[in-house]
C-alpha cells in the first residue's frame, strides 16, 4: 500500500485546530497539483483559439424534430402538437384544471385569448416572491429546443419573462416553435450567444434556463420528488412551423 502525506501549510498558529490545519493542507495540495497540469500552458486566457466542438449529425430536419419530442417525453412531460394557430386552443386546454395563470409582458396576446373564464390571468408587475408563489401556473415561449437531450431552453426574453417566473409556479406551460429546435448543445449555444455576450445583446445579459423535464431530485434515498427546484408539471407546445 502506498501512503502519500499531504504537503503542511506552514505554521499551525494559535488557535487553529487540528481540522483547520488539515483542510488548509488539502487545500494547498489541490492547487499544487492544478498549477502542476497547466505548467505547458503558455497563451493566456482569451487567447487560446475556440474551444473544440463534437457535433452529433441528424439525418433530416424532422428526424431532429422526432427526437426532442421523444426524449422530451421520456422525462415525464406531457408534449401537443399542433399546427400555427392552434396554440391558443392547446394553452385552454392544458390550463382547464387551474384557476390562475402568470403571463410574461412579451407573450403574444392571442395565446391566452380563448382561456377559461374562470382563470385568474396575471401579469408579471414586479410581483413579489410571495404572491408569485400563490400563482398556480406560467405560460411561456422558449429561445431553443435541444433535441439530443430533450432540454428547452429559456433566455428570458419579454415572451419568457424574468427567471423567476419559469420556476415557481407548479405548472409551466412551454411554447416551442419546430423551427426552434436545434439537434444538440453546441449549436444551441452558438444559436443563443447573442443573449448571453452583453456587445451582441446590446446591454446587460441574459440568464439562460435549461429545463429538461419537470422539476425533480433523488438526493433522499433514491425516492424521486418532483416540484422541489421548479414547476411539478412541464407541458409542452410544439408549434409545427
Amino acid at each position: 500500500m502506498t501512503t502519500t502525506s499531504l504537503p503542511t501549510a506552514g505554521p499551525t498558529g494559535a488557535g487553529r485546530s487540528p481540522e483547520e490545519v488539515r483542510n488548509a493542507a488539502a487545500r494547498a495540495a489541490i492547487m499544487s497539483r492544478v498549477k502542476a497540469a497547466v505548467t505547458d500552458v503558455s497563451a493566456p486566457l482569451g487567447a487560446r483559439g475556440d474551444a473544440p466542438r463534437v457535433e452529433l449529425l441528424s439525418a433530416s430536419r424532422a428526424e431532429t424534430v422526432e427526437l426532442f419530442v421523444e426524449n422530451v417525453i421520456d422525462y415525464k412531460a406531457t408534449v401537443v402538437r399542433v399546427k400555427p394557430g392552434e396554440e391558443g386552443t392547446a394553452i385552454a386546454e392544458a390550463l382547464r384544471r387551474v384557476t390562475s395563470v402568470v403571463v410574461p409582458s412579451g407573450l403574444d396576446p392571442a395565446w391566452t385569448a380563448d382561456l377559461p373564464g374562470g382563470i385568474r390571468v396575471v401579469s408579471d408587475d414586479h410581483l413579489s416572491n410571495a404572491t408569485l408563489d400563490g400563482v398556480a401556473s406560467v405560460v411561456t415561449a422558449a429561445a431553443a429546443g435541444v433535441a439530443s437531450t430533450g432540454t428547452i431552453v429559456l433566455d428570458h426574453g419579454p415572451d419568457q419573462g424574468r427567471r423567476a417566473l419559469s420556476l415557481v409556479p407548479d405548472l409551466h406551460v412551454c411554447v416551442v416553435r419546430a423551427s426552434q429546435v436545434v439537434h444538440d448543445v453546441p449549436e444551441a449555444v452558438a444559436r443563443l450567444r447573442s443573449a448571453v455576450e452583453p456587445d451582441a445583446s446590446a446591454g446587460m445579459p441574459r440568464p439562460l434556463t435549461w429545463i429538461s423535464g419537470p422539476s425533480a431530485t433523488s438526493d433522499i434515498e433514491l425516492d424521486r420528488v418532483e416540484g422541489v427546484h421548479g414547476p411539478r408539471t412541464l407541458h409542452v407546445i410544439l408549434i409545427e412551423d
